[in-house]
C-alpha cells in the first residue's frame, strides 16, 4: 500500500468525512438475448409490452432486435440497484411469454449473419440514426459480434469528496479540473489492475462453435459443439470477442483528460479508408453514419469509460469537455450464467470496494506499461487460471497468486472503509468472498462453467439453454405485487406515446440531421 493511498484512506476515515462514503452512486446495464424455448435467437420484433426500445428509460436493446438492455436507475445503497435489477427482469420475463433470457455472455447458436436482425428504433430521425449506426457494426465488425452481451457498472464517487482531497493535497487547480483528473487516475490504475477482475469474474470460457464462423483461431475442442481453452476466464474480453484492426491505433492510456478526449474526437472525424470504400450508401441506402474510425464516440470498445451525464442534443465528448468527468463505466464484466440476474450484491460491493481502491492509490501516468497492462489483461483472460502463471508487473515477472494477494489486502482496507461508513461487514465479507478463489480456482464462475458441462456431458448451448430456463422459472415464481406491475405497463405505455410523438412532431431531412449531428463533432475538433 503506497503512502499515498494510507493518508487518503486515513482522511476518508475521520468521523467529519466518512459519511461521504455513502452517498457513493451506482447503477447497472444488463444485457441478454431473447431466445425461444429451443434456443434460438428470436426472429421476433422487440415487444410492444415491453415498451419502445427508442424512448422507455430502463428497458431498450443494443445492437440486435433480440439483444435487450435493462438499466437501472441510480442509487446510493447498491442493494437497491440489484433490487431495481431484480424488478426489470421479472417485468420481462412475465411480458416474453415463452421467449427466454439467455444466460451468459457469449451468444447462443446464431442463424446466418443476415438472419440476425439489427434493432429498429421507428421512423424519428434520432431512431433512423440509432438503426444507421448499427447497420454500420455491422458491416465493420460482422453482425454476429455484436451479439456478445456484458454488463456494465456504473460508478461515482460524491461530488464533495473532492474538494475536500484537493484541499487536503494543497492542489491548485479548480474543483472540476482536479475531479477529472482523479477519475482519469481511477481509470489508469483500472487499466493496471482489472486483470483481477477478469479472473474473479470471468465467466466465458467456452463458445457455441458457430460463433467462429470458420474463422481460424487457437481454441481447443470440448465437444462436437463446442470450443473452449481450459483455463480462460473471460473469452468474450479477448480478441475473440470485440476486436477491430480501425481500433487498433486507439490506445488513449488516460494520462489526462484533454488526451482521451482528443483521441475520441479525432476518431470520430478522420477517415478510414477500407471504411471509405464501403461508403455510406449502398443502392441508395445508409449503410453506416461516415466512413470515419468511429461512427459516433460509443463505438470504441474499451474496459472503462470516463464519463458525465449529457443534455439533450449534446455528445458525450462535449459534455467531458464542457464540464469534466462525473463517473465512471466498467464494461468488461461477464455475465455470471449461474445467477438470475448475471451479477449479485457480493460482486457488486466488491467493485465497489475495487474502485474505491483505484481512485484513492497513487497513479502516476501509464506511458510505457500501457503494453504490460493490455499483455497481463490478456493473458488472464486467456488462461487465468492456469496454475503458477506470472504476470508482468514493471518489467518483472511476478506470480498471479502473490500479485492477487497484494492487491486484496489493499481492497480490504478501502472495503473495512466503506463498512465503518455503511455499518456492518458486508463490504469486508465481499472482499473475503473473492479471496477464496485464489485459494480454490474451481470457485470461478469460469471454472464452474467447464465442470456443469462436464458435469452434464452438455455443449456449451444446452448448458447455457439450462440456465437460462431455470432462470425464467426463478422470475416467474416470485411475480411483481400488482402496483409494481402496473407501474412498468404504464411506464411502457409511456414510452410507446412518446416514441409516436416525436415520430409526429420530427422535422427536417434526415440526410440534413445526420450532417448536422457530423458537424457538431467537427465543431468540438475546432475548438
Amino acid at each position: 500500500m503506497s503512502d499515498i493511498l494510507t493518508r487518503r484512506l486515513a482522511l476518508l476515515g475521520e468521523s467529519a468525512y466518512l459519511p461521504l462514503l455513502t452517498q457513493c452512486l451506482h447503477g447497472i446495464e444488463r444485457e441478454t438475448l431473447r431466445v425461444d424455448s429451443q434456443g434460438n435467437l428470436a426472429q421476433t420484433p422487440h415487444p410492444a409490452a415491453l415498451g419502445s426500445a427508442l424512448t422507455h428509460p430502463q428497458i431498450t436493446t443494443d445492437y440486435s432486435e433480440a439483444l435487450l438492455e435493462f438499466i437501472t436507475p441510480t442509487a446510493q445503497d447498491p442493494a437497491q440497484v440489484i433490487d431495481a435489477l431484480d424488478t426489470i427482469h421479472r417485468f420481462a420475463v412475465r411480458q416474453l411469454g415463452e421467449e427466454l433470457l439467455w444466460s451468459p455472455s457469449m451468444p447462443c447458436v446464431l442463424p446466418e449473419e443476415e438472419q440476425i436482425p439489427i434493432a429498429e428504433y421507428g421512423h424519428s430521425n434520432i431512431g433512423r440514426l440509432k438503426h444507421i449506426y448499427r447497420r454500420g457494426l455491422a458491416v465493420r465488425y460482422g453482425r454476429t459480434m455484436q451479439c456478445i452481451a456484458g454488463i456494465h457498472y456504473n460508478f461515482s464517487l460524491p461530488e464533495a469528496l473532492w474538494p475536500m482531497l484537493k484541499a487536503a493535497e494543497n492542489d491548485t487547480r479548480s474543483d472540476r479540473d482536479y475531479q477529472s483528473a482523479r477519475y482519469i487516475a481511477l481509470t489508469r490504475n483500472f487499466r493496471r489492475y482489472s486483470w483481477i477482475l477478469m479472473y474473479l469474474f470471468g465467466a466465458s470460457p467456452a463458445l457455441d462453435v458457430g460463433f467462429m464462423r470458420g474463422r481460424p483461431h487457437q481454441l481447443e475442442t470440448f465437444d462436437a459443439d463446442t470450443l473452449y481453452l481450459p483455463y480462460a476466464t473471460s473469452l468474450r474480453m479477448s480478441d475473440l470477442g470485440y476486436q477491430s484492426a480501425a481500433q487498433a491505433s486507439l490506445t488513449p492510456c488516460y494520462n489526462d483528460l484533454k488526451s482521451y478526449t482528443e483521441s475520441l474526437r479525432l476518431a470520430v472525424g478522420t477517415p478510414y479508408a477500407p471504411y471509405a470504400e464501403i461508403g455510406t450508401h449502398r443502392d441508395g441506402e445508409w449503410v453506416q453514419l461516415n466512413t470515419n474510425i468511429l461512427q459516433i464516440e460509443n463505438e470504441y470498445y474499451s474496459s472503462i469509460r470516463p464519463k458525465r451525464v449529457t443534455r439533450t442534443g449534446e455528445r458525450p465528448v462535449q459534455a467531458l469537455i464542457a464540464r469534466g468527468v462525473q463517473y465512471v463505466e466498467v464494461r468488461c464484466l461477464d455475465i455470471n450464467p449461474f445467477l438470475p440476474m448475471g451479477i449479485d450484491l457480493a460482486e457488486s460491493r466488491f467493485l465497489d470496494a475495487f474502485l474505491l481502491f483505484c481512485a484513492m492509490e497513487e497513479s502516476p501516468p501509464l506511458n510505457n506499461e500501457c503494453r504490460e497492462c493490455t499483455h497481463n489483461f490478456t493473458k488472464v483472460v486467456r488462461e487465468g487460471r492456469k496454475p503458477g502463471l506470472h504476470l508482468q508487473h514493471h518489467g518483472a515477472p511476478v506470480a498471479l497468486m502473490d500479485w492477487a494477494d497484494t492487491l486484496l489486502g489493499c481492497i480490504d482496507r478501502c472495503a473495512k472503509l466503506l463498512d465503518a461508513a455503511n455499518g456492518g461487514d458486508a463490504y469486508s465479507r465481499a472482499v473475503d468472498e473473492q479471496r477464496m478463489k485464489f485459494i480454490d480456482p474451481s470457485l470461478t464462475p469460469s471454472a464452474q462453467v467447464l465442470a456443469e458441462m462436464r458435469t452434464h456431458a452438455e455443449s456449451f448451448a444446452d448448458f447455457a439453454l439450462r440456465q437460462s430456463k431455470a432462470h425464467a422459472e426463478y422470475f416467474r415464481q416470485q411475480p411483481l405485487a400488482p402496483e409494481k406491475r402496473e407501474q412498468f405497463e404504464r411506464m411502457a405505455q409511456q414510452s410507446l406515446t412518446e416514441q409516436h410523438e416525436l415520430e409526429a412532431s420530427d422535422e427536417g431531412d434526415f440526410d440534413a440531421f445526420v450532417a448536422s449531428y457530423q458537424a457538431s463533432i467537427l465543431g468540438t475538433l475546432s475548438v
